[in-house]
């Protein structure tokens, strides 16, 4: 058995190898994406690219700029390219995201980038979205209504607790995140727009119709998925 971390390593050096001179680049959050990050940096320092990047969390824009990676944002640069990871990724590449709470960003940059590619490694291939509870980004006076908005579409809602903190997890943009078990996941297109109707919801981690490419580590080796 493989550890899933050389896998992640192994998906995040193939990313950085998409990377071209010139380019802008979203920096995605999480375990996986922090190879990414850490082998483009060596290709910046090593083959002296010139890309910007724009991270989606606090966590990307650290491990950014100790890689060497200039970094810009999307008030000032449209994106050639994003890479970022998931939590689930369904058979029509439709993802939950929102593992690291940093969604909201993520979806912003990753929905805006010309191209938008996935690094996992297999175990978060799925038949159908919905084992993984869909993280909602809200605004922490909203807790109650949209908890029971939220359990009135079926949902169960549990708000997330920090570790190593008191109290719930904040995110980077100083919010709340509902977890939401849902029975099934039928529509992720619909259900994501659903979602985001609910007064207080900033935004849900049902990533639907905007990946294009799918880079997954297997133990046989790299397997890529595209549109």
């Amino acid at each position: 058995m493989v550890d899933s971390n050389i896998l992640k390593e192994n998906v995040g050096k193939e990313a950085s190898e998409l990377i071209k001179d010139g380019q802008v680049v979203g920096l995605g959050t999480g375990s996986t994406t922090h190879h990414f990050i850490r082998y483009l940096g060596e290709r910046v320092r090593n083959e002296e690219l010139d890309i910007l990047g724009i991270p989606t969390s606090f966590q990307s824009l650290i491990l950014a700029r100790e890689s060497g990676i200039q970094l810009t944002t999307l008030d000032e640069y449209d994106i050639d390219i994003s890479v970022d990871g998931a939590d689930e990724v369904s058979p029509s590449l439709d993802l939950i995201k929102g593992g690291g709470a940093a969604h909201t960003i993520e979806k912003l940059v990753d929905s805006s980038a010309d191209e938008f590619v996935v690094i996992v490694d297999d175990s978060k291939m799925v038949n159908s979205l919905g084992a993984f509870p869909v993280p909602i980004e809200i605004i922490p006076e909203s807790l109650r209504l949209v908890k029971n908005a939220v359990s009135e579409m079926g949902g169960i809602p549990e708000l997330r607790m920090g570790i190593q903190k008191d109290g719930p997890v904040i995110t980077d943009n100083g919010n709340f995140v509902l977890d939401t078990k849902f029975d099934s996941i039928e529509n992720p297109y619909e259900l994501e727009i659903e979602l985001n109707t609910i007064p207080g919801v900033l935004e849900n981690g049902i990533f639907a119709g905007i990946t294009d490419k799918v880079i997954v580590g297997r133990e046989s080796g790299i397997d890529v998925i595209e549109k």
